[in-house]
């Protein structure tokens, strides 16, 4: 049995002894007090048997019919509970009244038993008070503390009841009276403010300090982040946020599922224990170029675009971009996606006043091989700089162009500034006097 279980155990064996105790005793002494102490702890017991049936409920995984788990039902026990001790106060405060202002004189016994009934009441309100307490800061249980603040106004009730004893026994036969009708209204508020906090979670109530405390997490990712939207529940002392965020539309997925999982660990580290969910969608922005891309990646049958430029020629804003499509498409149905494209960038960006595609495979057959490059011309370059030919050359086509790779072989004392000083060298001569080679990558290791 888990330890909130056993807590909610404990309170129905207490409620249950307390209940005998104080009827008992009530009875016998005449003391309006008391009777209204039992019947508080009878709403006490049927209160500790719920939560202790609905922690057994609570604890339950989530499943199909349950995606959110079983939590509310700790929540649905307080507001029956809450219930309870509402009408238990209007019972007691009707009686407390006909005795303060009705003809009929009360006739409380004061004996020494009664006080010492009083006594034991009051320190196992005191346990139970502070064990529901500790447990409930625990585990974050709202029935638990929904218990300890009943126990506590028990024993705020069991003291009042004492303390109207006392006068009885001065003199005053009315002071029960008083008691019992104190009793009645700590308990009536007592119940309001657990109705409205239990009432407002299971409506779903935005949690406004979760809430506000995780948009101060994500709104500390920095601008890269857009937060669109914030949802937050919560059930059983555990927050749920359900969170939106526009990120670049030119990030690719993967950087757009790390930025959600920043997001997640944000929230997480601010409210512990809590269900983060987070979607994401491309941001609006500002950016020109950006909007193209969200417009362009929106056409049905495109791939990928990347190179997307804006230049102004002669007052007019025109944007270029690549496209790729399936290998396997025909020209005459690549060219009807291009105008889509095309249409749809015109349509989300008016800054923009004319568009020009360039058509790609999404994968051709010599992406990948190694091909014949320009090699007299990076071996010169190389040994102008180093004095020697390169190690290894090869040319690799790739979806980007032809990429040179080169192996330099430098003296191992060559410090590593000095090494890649020759290597930076090698790659800039390489792209201004071989412009056929869209990329360079030189790796240096010792031995000349």
């Amino acid at each position: 049995m888990n330890p909130q279980r056993k807590t909610a155990l404990f309170s129905v064996g207490a409620a249950g002894a307390l209940v005998v105790l104080k009827l008992t005793v009530g009875l016998s002494a005449g003391s309006l007090g008391l009777v209204s102490e039992a019947v508080h702890s009878g709403t006490d017991l049927v209160a500790a048997l719920l939560t202790f049936f609905a922690l057994g409920v609570a604890v339950r995984p989530a499943d199909v019919s349950h995606p959110y788990g079983h939590g509310k039902a700790e929540h649905l026990a307080a507001l029956a509970e809450a219930a309870f001790l509402a009408a238990a106060s209007l019972l007691i405060g009707v009686r407390a009244l006909e005795r303060l202002f009705g003809s009929r004189p009360s006739n409380v016994q004061t004996s020494w038993y009664v006080f010492a009934t009083i006594a034991v009441v009051i320190v196992v309100d005191a346990s139970r008070a502070v064990t529901s307490r500790r447990m409930s800061r625990r585990t974050g249980s709202p029935a638990l503390a929904s218990n300890a603040l009943h126990f506590a106004s028990d024993l705020a009730g069991s003291v009042a009841v004492l303390f109207g004893l006392l006068v009885v026994r001065a003199g005053h036969p009315k002071g029960d009276a008083l008691a019992a009708l104190f009793v009645a209204v700590l308990v009536l508020v007592a119940a309001a403010r657990l109705m409205r906090r239990n009432v407002d979670v299971l409506m779903d109530r935005a949690p406004a300090d979760a809430e506000q405390a995780a948009r101060v997490a994500i709104a500390a990712l920095g601008p890269r982040v857009e937060l669109r939207r914030l949802r937050m529940r919560q059930a059983a002392g555990r927050q749920f946020a359900d969170v939106v965020i526009g990120v670049s539309p030119a990030s690719p997925v993967g950087e757009g599922h790390a930025v959600a999982d920043e997001v997640e660990q944000a929230v997480q580290r601010t409210l512990p224990g809590s269900d983060v969910v987070v979607h994401v969608e491309p941001a609006d922005g500002t950016d020109p170029r950006e909007r193209a891309y969200a417009a362009a990646a929106s056409v049905p049958g495109v791939r990928e675009i990347h190179n997307v430029s804006l230049v102004e020629v002669g007052g007019r804003n025109e944007l270029s971009l690549h496209v790729k499509l399936p290998g396997e498409m025909s020209l005459a149905e690549a060219h009807d996606v291009a105008e889509q494209l095309e249409a749809a960038i015109l349509g989300a960006v008016s800054s923009v006043d004319s568009v020009r595609t360039h058509l790609e495979p999404l994968s051709g057959d010599l992406a990948g091989q190694e091909v014949t490059g320009d090699a007299a011309a990076v071996e010169k370059i190389v040994s102008d700089v180093t004095g020697s030919r390169p190690r290894e050359l090869r040319f690799v086509r790739t979806d980007a162009g032809v990429v040179a790779y080169l192996t330099l072989g430098l003296d191992g004392a060559t410090s590593l500034d000095a090494a890649h000083a020759r290597a930076s060298e090698i790659e800039a001569r390489i792209r201004v006097e071989a412009p056929d080679i869209a990329d360079v990558v030189v790796h240096t290791e010792p031995g000349a």
